[in-house]
């Protein structure tokens, strides 16, 4: 069965049918990677939307069945709303929380409740159990290109601060990586 899933990630919005498993930055240029190079379906920068849940209605017209969330906020409740029956929410961060004293994420209860929507919260520790098969399978899958490895590398210690700083404002493509010293 096919399935909607929805990922967020700091400032863009990922989409993507399933079966099974699945400095400052110019917005569109992440964009287009996750559609070119990547393979997504769809993708948009979520802080450009006024209004969030209309969006999402836009690009899943069937609702959203799969919710990977790293943002919170206004991006989860939008998801919430726009959830099919027994969706799932996987919730690893709430990204719009660590850095602004704004509102927290409120998604609304009645329809988690009505919907019978999971929403699941994890850490890494969760799954030391199964580390060396996630290293194996994802050293596969990169050596097989199933999976495409996207690094932001800065170099030398003064790149430190603002590569960490970068992290909450989206100003990184793929993972962020300071370089120390060349050997």
């Amino acid at each position: 069965m096919e399935e909607a899933l929805i990922i967020t990630n700091r400032s863009i919005v990922i989409k993507t049918h399933i079966n099974g498993f699945p400095k400052e930055t110019d917005f569109e240029l992440k964009v287009e990677l996750l559609k070119g190079k990547l393979g997504f379906d769809d993708a948009f920068n979520y802080k450009e939307e006024a209004d969030l849940k209309a969006t999402l209605r836009k690009h899943f017209p069937h609702g959203i069945d799969v919710y990977f969330d790293s943002v919170g906020g206004e991006m989860l409740e939008a998801a919430v709303a726009n959830m099919n029956l027994f969706g799932r929410v996987a919730a690893c961060g709430a990204i719009s929380e660590y850095t602004g004293s704004g509102r927290k994420a409120a998604p609304d209860m009645v329809e988690v409740i009505y919907r019978r929507i999971q929403i699941q919260g994890f850490l890494c520790p969760d799954f030391l159990s199964v580390h060396s098969d996630f290293i194996s399978a994802t050293c596969d899958h990169l050596r097989s290109e199933k999976m495409v490895s996207v690094e932001d590398i800065s170099t030398g210690l003064e790149s430190i601060p603002s590569s960490f700083a970068g992290l909450f404002h989206g100003s990184n493509i793929g993972k962020t990586i300071v370089q120390i010293a060349v050997e």
